[in-house]
């Protein structure tokens, strides 16, 4: 039996309620919620790595996390962003600050500021409240990120809505390009390989 992690832990629970719930057997309501008695029989039903885990396992995952990627309330746990389930999950809309986020590589920044920023495999574009984290996610893509600044105030204020992920994190359902500019001079193309 390897050993369980609070991190080991949190990858199984993200792939139950942002990726292949039914895998599970878990109904996700139109919110993401699910009765966390149905979440542990789940992981139980998976192996007996498994087997031993309760609601407080579970608290605990959340409180050592240094990013807030879960919401439990009432019995209920949800993923507060990263969906890739079918169907769209409800959001609020909330005004977001003026200035957001968002990392990528160089040649998605060459279609990203004429086509603007699409959702792509997700059900929402993911916006960094910080550069820095934008930058952290923008290496996972590439090694020369590209971090590009979002007016979000401004498309909030003509109509584009934007949703709180969580404290780090917002979500829109897209942003026009006008709305985008890459940070530090990168909006030039790439250079072209001779």
């Amino acid at each position: 039996m390897r050993m369980l992690t609070h991190e080991r832990l949190s990858k199984v629970v993200a792939h139950a309620l942002r990726h292949e719930p039914w895998l599970y057997e878990l109904e996700l309501d139109d919110e993401g919620w699910v009765p966390v008695d149905e979440l542990l029989e789940a992981l139980a039903a998976k192996g007996s790595d498994w087997a031993g885990l309760g609601a407080s396992d579970i608290e605990a995952m959340l409180a050592s996390s240094s990013k807030q990627r879960y919401e439990l309330a009432a019995g209920r746990i949800r993923a507060l962003y990263g969906h890739s389930v079918p169907g769209r999950l409800a959001k609020q809309k909330a005004v977001p600050p003026e200035i957001l986020y968002h990392g990528t590589s160089p040649p998605a920044w060459v279609t990203i500021r004429s086509a603007g920023l699409a959702p792509m495999g997700r059900q929402y574009v993911h916006l960094s409240v910080d550069e820095v984290m934008a930058g952290q996610v923008g290496r996972r893509k590439a090694a020369r990120a590209v971090v590009v600044r979002v007016r979000a105030g401004e498309a909030a204020r003509n109509g584009v809505p934007f949703y709180r992920g969580n404290e780090h994190v917002w979500l829109a359902d897209g942003v026009p390009a006008r709305y985008l500019e890459a940070v530090d001079g990168a909006s030039r193309p790439p250079p072209c390989a001779s």
